[in-house]
């Protein structure tokens, strides 16, 4: 089912938490909701999920307006809010029953999602204890039950590793890719590793304004202004292969890798590409290029840029 954000706008007061942001979610796409913390990603997954509206623009789940008929959309989507909603008194499979129960499951088929869920989620050995005596991994399994029980086909996850250890943090992504075959998922977060493992595309929001939407690797390329390419030249001294590539027209900096290597990271000027002019280099000196691979920058420099140096496109 798809998820049509257009041109939501949320204030608190005089400050903008949201400032008309527009995207679209696609059935069957992880996409990651990327941003520092207060950047306006909870207000916005509050949006789309109608626990509050907005004060300008439309969010439509499959179609369906959220301020015109929230009711129906909230049977769509399947919410897991940072703060884990558990009754944690209540043995695994009271609460989702309970959970099937308010969630308007018909009561012919309660059983049968129960058990789909605890299969689904990994909770078999776990269906009869109390929610409070279960590892913060399963309480978070539980959640994605509970978000779950009524088979929505968008499931909206707000920070759904946070406060868990790496093994756990593993295992509810892999759960999370692959629930996300078969549903719209939307995953808000500011870690950036969690979002590039999980997620087929990435939005990143920043002062409440959409600055970058498009797949990690895309991200990486449009911020790549300066080409930076790292090379290993060899017969030749090290000290004079630095000095030269720093005077090539083409290059605005040089960093010497490891001192008992050969090898060297060059920073292109903005605009222009300095690969030629160092293979030309070797030739008339007569030294070895063994190697010239192109250096990708870190999302999470692209990230700091995006919502630093440069918050708003």
């Amino acid at each position: 089912m798809e998820v049509i954000v257009d041109k939501i706008t949320k204030s608190y007061g005089f400050q903008k938490a949201v400032d008309s942001i527009s995207f679209t979610v696609n059935q069957g796409e992880i996409v990651g909701f990327l941003g520092p913390n207060g950047a306006g990603k909870t207000t916005t997954m509050k949006i789309i999920t109608c626990y509050m509206p907005p004060n300008e623009g439309d969010v439509r789940i499959g179609g369906v307006s959220v301020l015109e008929n929230p009711e129906e959309v909230k049977k769509h989507i399947g919410y897991l809010p940072e703060a884990n909603p558990l009754y944690k008194d209540m043995p695994v499979i009271d609460y989702l029953r309970f959970v099937a129960e308010i969630q308007g499951v018909p009561s012919e088929k309660i059983r049968e999602r129960i058990l789909e869920m605890i299969r689904i989620c990994g909770l078999k050995n776990e269906r009869y204890k109390k929610i409070n005596e279960l590892s913060k991994g399963y309480q978070q399994r539980v959640g994605l039950a509970q978000a779950l029980i009524h088979d929505p086909e968008v499931l909206i996850l707000d920070e759904p590793t946070s406060g868990l250890d790496p093994n756990q943090i593993v295992e509810i992504r892999e759960l999370i890719r692959r629930i996300g075959r078969e549903k719209t998922v939307i995953l808000c977060s500011h870690i950036l590793a969690e979002v590039e493992a999980t997620c087929d595309r990435i939005l990143i929001i920043s002062k409440g304004q959409l600055v970058a939407d498009g797949t990690a690797n895309n991200l990486r390329k449009q911020a790549q202004d300066k080409e930076i390419v790292k090379v290993t030249i060899e017969d030749g001294d090290r000290d004079e292969i630095y000095h030269h590539l720093q005077h090539l027209d083409q290059v605005e900096l040089v960093d010497l890798m490891p001192a008992n290597t050969q090898a060297y990271e060059v920073q292109s000027k903005p605009g222009v590409s300095s690969r030629k002019a160092i293979f030309r280099l070797c030739v008339d000196k007569g030294w070895s290029l063994t190697e010239m691979t192109p250096v990708e920058r870190k999302l999470e420099e692209v990230f700091r840029d995006l919502t630093i140096t440069n918050p708003i496109q």
